[in-house]
């Protein structure tokens, strides 16, 4: 079975049980968000940031916790984790977008799943 079909079966699986397809979609998000944020090769948010389920947690950035209420506006957030220099030219936290670590499209999974905290 090719990766469509794989798709589609999935997809008529989470209407058979139920699931509203926008959740499933949000909730595949955020899983993706989640491994970028917590790969090592990638955004690797671990190194510097307490995350709740994260492993050998940093502590040189603030815990990343209750992100609704620090960055109201998730633009926000997306601009810090973009290049957050713009902001702080002297911070520690490498411009994920600026200098393309991060794809746009991995940027927003991550920001999906930061602002989920």
């Amino acid at each position: 079975m090719n990766k469509v079909a794989i798709q589609i079966v999935g997809l008529a699986t989470l209407f058979t049980v139920g699931i509203p397809y926008s959740l499933a979609v949000e909730a595949n998000v955020l899983e993706q968000g989640k491994e970028i944020a917590f790969d090592r090769k990638k955004g690797n948010c671990l190194a510097c940031h307490a995350i709740s389920g994260g492993e050998l947690v940093g502590n040189l950035g603030p815990e990343l916790v209750d992100m609704k209420t620090r960055y109201p506006d998730k633009k926000r957030l997306r601009n810090q984790i973009w290049d957050a220099t713009k902001g702080n030219p002297a911070t520690s936290m490498p411009p994920f977008g600026r200098h393309r670590m991060l794809t746009s499209e991995e940027i927003d999974k991550v920001v999906e799943y930061i602002y989920s905290l």
